[in-house]
């Protein structure tokens, strides 16, 4: 049976737990956080990350590292009080629930290892994108018989009239689970949320049980059907087939159980993040037109909504023993509520997280659907949904808007979606009255995560400028007249222009908001920087990615040093105008061929001249690299950007200081692609998946990542970012990135899975 709790007082008092007045007023079951539950926790991001709420009981964390390093870790962090209730039930109420003989045991989402792995190795297949392929033929049938029911009424609910019932549909089809009580189980699902992850009073936790205990009667009368049915599709029958071939893996008790868990799980959450998406999208109306007038963006759009609206708000984790996190201490025991609603709006990850944007480069960086072993299972079949929902919508009804309303939602800590969704429209304008035809037209979207590099925003040169010999300075601003998205130092964009797409620092904003990059015509380089330097002007459109941050400043340094190489100084120099508007201790350093060579000498010398030092090689004046290291205060950080010559220099001179001293980012790599001839193939263990799978020679691993439905963020494909980093448990690396120091090289637990391999076709144990 589920286990309930009273709140652990004694951990807060045991780690000595000072409470702030915002942590001890913190209640997630009202006010704020039911409202904007990111808004809410703003607080928390930027002065307690983790935080022990007295009212709950649990310790919350808010922040996008500490959330990934707890999902990360489920041997410390353990899921098994993912379904516990949150508020203990009454001796009433378990009464109840006693006689219905409600026995909810473990399911995928709440068991520790190693049970959860062989299970979800059992279970897997179902969920492939090759599998979910023919099912999306399926969910755009329901979603337009649903549509052609209400498109001439000019207003209607969108979650009764389709986002509620197509995803349980989808569900019930996907399970193998017969689809004619759709009532019974919505009113099902609604008690089983509000029990686990709700407030609900004494008296209304005797309704609650008895809808609880009729929905475990339901689901076992359900699987008493299945089995009957020895031909029957879907997973369900599949767990009840691995229940009789494998019955020490796939217990009874667990079919029972998973039965009652995964018809809620499987249409609960894309229901809610499929209202989400339609409601912050019309709250957001260029995001809508954008998408009416190039559907191509809808793939990125949703996961855009599914991070900035998410429909799952919080998950739960208990300590297995003493544990360090985001600074604070926890005991063994220690509950928590991870908040992923905050995570995703973390600026710290996510350039101006606030902010809406359908653009974003790192949007499928979300945590809506966690993260490492125990990452939703469904969420492509959430993905396919939510396209086709959009992709109709926005081409049969482009003028839809939201009518006036007040929007409610089920008080509860962990899921999110109003409660109902009224929109409106004028049906005489409904574009199918012109054009029937365009009722059965469609666009089709590959299962699975979205391709960055199809995610483009329109802008425009707005100023052409002479920076320095072979620098020319570029002033971008959006199509249009629009806004571009905020930035951080460190941040760049990449440029994409007749047929080549380039990265570039931004080095400035201009005074009314456009991004400022300087682009060094590189005679050796691959034909980029001499294109734009061939065909830049003002007025010229182009396309543009980003922005993303993968060089960002250590907020925690006690001192600054900056060392900038040739035309490295751009992200350099937004990183000192940033310190000088802080107040930070900085110092500046900036070497090059020559001062005629050098970009914003003036600027430099205007803005920063009592922090900098340059050095130029025709005047026979180099960095002493050795002694600027050797004089770097206590708590002091480097950030260096430059060839490889003066990274590798540093890194010599680094060795034996304090582990994060150094930061750097290479502005160019030698990585030109894969010769098939001259690689070996090599073997593959995810250990988190449960799957091993091959790696040829003329594809990467994250190639081999993606087809096989394993999300593994990705942004410059040339190890130059980070950001395709994951983690080695065993196996020789041969790497081939520009990111990891030597230090973390020879650790050999992670890899840039964009370019790094198995070193001489050795096998690689993956934890992913």
């Amino acid at each position: 049976m589920t286990t309930t709790s009273q709140p652990p007082q004694s951990h807060a008092a045991a780690a000595g737990c000072p409470f702030s007045a915002q942590a001890e007023g913190f209640d997630p079951f009202a006010g704020a956080y039911q409202v904007d539950p990111a808004e809410a926790l703003r607080w928390s991001r930027d002065q307690e990350p983790v935080f022990y709420a007295p009212k709950l009981g649990y310790w919350v964390v808010t922040r996008y590292d500490d959330i990934k390093a707890v999902f990360r870790d489920n041997l410390l962090y353990s899921p098994r009080n993912v379904l516990e209730k949150i508020t203990p039930s009454t001796p009433e109420a378990m009464e109840i629930l006693q006689g219905y003989g409600f026995a909810l045991n473990r399911t995928l989402v709440n068991e520790d290892e190693p049970a959860h792995m062989e299970r979800r190795r059992a279970l897997l297949d179902h969920f492939l994108p090759q599998n979910l392929e023919p099912k999306q033929e399926m969910v755009r049938r329901l979603t337009r018989k649903k549509m052609d029911g209400f498109i001439d009424k000019g207003r209607a609910d969108l979650v009764a009239e389709m986002l509620y019932e197509v995803p349980l549909n989808v569900a019930l089809h996907f399970l193998g689970v017969p689809e004619d009580e759709i009532e019974t189980l919505k009113s099902f699902s609604v008690a089983h949320a509000v029990n686990t992850w709700g407030r609900p009073t004494p008296e209304q936790q005797i309704d609650v049980a008895h809808g609880v205990g009729k929905f475990w009667q339901y689901a076992g009368e359900v699987i008493e059907k299945m089995r009957a049915q020895k031909d029957g599709t879907g997973w369900m029958h599949h767990t009840i087939r691995m229940n009789a071939e494998i019955p020490e893996v796939v217990t009874d008790s667990y079919v029972h159980s998973m039965m009652m868990a995964i018809i809620v799980a499987a249409h609960e959450t894309t229901s809610l993040a499929s209202a989400n998406m339609v409601k912050t999208l019309l709250e957001h109306p260029q995001a809508w037109e954008d998408i009416c007038a190039d559907p191509s963006l809808i793939p990125n759009a949703v996961e855009e909504c599914l991070r900035y609206a998410g429909s799952i708000v919080a998950w739960r984790r208990e300590t297995t023993a003493p544990a360090h996190l985001g600074g604070v201490d926890l005991p063994e025991g220690a509950k928590l509520l991870i908040v992923q609603a905050s995570g995703n709006r973390d600026e710290r990850q996510f350039e101006a997280g606030d902010s809406f944007d359908i653009y974003r480069a790192d949007a499928q960086e979300h945590l809506t659907f966690g993260y490492g072993s125990h990452q939703c299972m469904g969420k492509n079949i959430g993905r396919m949904e939510m396209r086709i929902f959009l992709e109709e919508l926005t081409r049969r009804l482009p003028h839809l808007r939201l009518s006036e309303q007040d929007f409610t939602y089920l008080p509860n800590t962990s899921f999110r979606g109003p409660d109902a969704l009224w929109v409106e429209w004028d049906p005489a304008q409904n574009p199918e009255r012109r054009t029937p035809q365009l009722r059965d037209q469609h666009l089709h979207f590959p299962v699975g995560a979205p391709s960055r590099k199809e995610i483009t925003r329109r802008v425009v040169i707005s100023e052409v400028r002479h920076e320095a010999e072979k620098v020319l300075g570029l002033t971008i601003h959006g199509a249009d007249g629009r806004s571009l998205p905020a930035w951080s130092a460190g941040a760049h964009v990449e440029l994409c222009i007749g047929g080549f797409d380039r990265k570039y620092s931004i080095c400035g904003r201009s005074a009314d908001g456009g991004y400022r990059l300087a682009v060094l015509h590189e005679d050796a380089g691959r034909g980029g920087s001499a294109h734009i330097h061939a065909v830049a002007r003002a007025g010229l459109p182009l396309r543009l990615r980003g922005p993303s941050n993968l060089f960002r400043l250590d907020e925690n340094a006690r001192f600054y040093v900056l060392i900038a190489g040739g035309i490295g100084i751009t992200p350099i120099l937004a990183m000192a105008d940033t310190l000088k508007a802080q107040g930070r201790p900085y110092a500046l350093h900036y070497a090059g061929r020559s001062h005629e060579t050098m970009a914003f000498l003036d600027r430099l010398q205007a803005d920063h001249g009592a922090a900098l030092t340059l050095y130029s090689s025709a005047d026979n004046h180099r960095a002493d690299l050795a002694g600027i290291v050797a004089n770097l205060p206590e708590g002091g950080q480097i950030y260096a950007c430059g060839p490889d010559r003066l990274i590798s220099a540093l890194e010599d001179l680094i060795a034996g200081h304090p582990e994060g001293t150094l930061h750097f980012e290479h502005f160019s790599t030698d990585i030109t692609g894969l010769n098939a001839a001259e690689e070996t193939p090599f073997e593959v263990e995810l250990c988190d998946s449960g799957l091993t799978l091959q790696v040829g020679a003329g594809e990467t691993l994250l190639d081999r990542l993606h087809a096989a439905g394993i999300d593994v963020a990705n942004d410059c494909c040339e190890g130059l970012c980070g950001s395709c980093e994951v983690g080695v448990i065993d196996g020789e690396i041969d790497h081939r990135d520009r990111v990891l120091t030597r230090a973390e090289r020879a650790e050999n637990t992670r890899m840039m899975s964009c370019c790094s391999r198995a070193k001489d076709g050795a096998r690689l144990k993956l934890a992913l």
